[in-house]
C-alpha cells in the first residue's frame, strides 16, 4: 500500500473515531439531560434545595439517585383502612388539643408523623436521614414537613408564636395527609385562631 494510501486511510479512520466519538458524546449529554429532567420532576423543589445544598448539579444528582436507590431497597407499605382511620382520630384528638396547649399539640402531630413513618415502613432515624427518605415519594408537601420541623426547633428555643406553631400544625397536616394517602386540602388547625403572642 502506497503512502497516499496509508494518509487517507488514517485521515478516513480518524474522522470515523471523531464522529463517532461525537455522536458518544451527545448520547451522553441527551441521557445526561433526560436524568436530570427526570430527577427534576421526581423531586420537585427539593431538586434545586439540594444542587444548592451541594453547590453543583452532579453532586446534587447523585445524592438524589442514592435516596431513589436506598428507598427501594425499604418495604414502604400503604396502611391498612383501620390503621388510617386510627391515625386519623389521633390527630384529630391532637388538632383539638392545640387551643388548651399548643406547644404539647405541636409536639405530638410531630411524633404522630414519625409514628406514622414508621407504620409506612420509613425506618427510624434523624430527621435529616427521614427527610431524605420521605423525599422520593412525597415531594409534594416536603418543604411543609421542613418547615413545621424548623418551627419545633424554634419554639424549643423560644423563638415561636402560636401562630407559628398552628402553622407547624397545618404543615405537619400536610405530609400526614398523603402519607395517609388522603386529601391534605383539609386544614389542620382552624384559620378562625385568632393569632397570639409569643408563647
Amino acid at each position: 500500500m502506497s503512502s497516499e494510501a496509508l494518509v487517507v486511510a488514517a485521515v478516513v479512520t480518524v474522522a470515523i473515531l471523531l464522529v463517532g466519538a461525537s455522536a458518544y458524546s451527545r448520547r451522553q449529554r441527551s441521557q445526561g439531560q433526560q436524568r436530570s429532567e427526570k430527577l427534576r420532576e421526581r423531586f420537585g423543589t427539593e431538586y434545586e434545595r439540594t444542587v444548592a445544598e451541594k453547590g453543583d448539579t452532579r453532586s446534587a444528582e447523585s445524592e438524589l439517585t442514592a435516596r431513589q436507590k436506598r428507598v427501594s431497597q425499604l418495604d414502604i407499605r400503604p396502611l391498612a383502612a383501620d390503621e388510617g382511620r386510627g391515625f386519623n382520630d389521633e390527630w384529630q384528638a391532637v388538632q383539638m388539643g392545640f387551643v388548651d396547649d399548643p406547644s404539647v399539640a405541636v409536639r405530638d402531630a410531630d411524633a404522630l408523623v414519625g409514628r406514622v413513618m414508621d407504620a409506612r415502613g420509613y425506618p427510624e432515624g434523624d430527621f435529616e436521614q427521614r427527610f431524605a427518605d420521605v423525599s422520593v415519594d412525597h415531594q409534594a408537601t416536603l418543604g411543609n414537613y421542613r418547615v413545621a420541623h424548623e418551627i419545633v426547633l424554634r419554639h424549643s428555643l423560644g423563638q415561636a408564636s402560636t401562630e407559628d406553631l398552628r402553622q407547624a400544625m397545618v404543615n405537619d397536616h400536610a405530609l400526614f395527609a398523603e402519607l395517609l394517602d388522603q386529601s391534605a386540602a383539609v386544614e389542620a388547625v382552624p384559620n378562625t385562631m385568632a393569632p397570639v403572642a409569643a408563647g
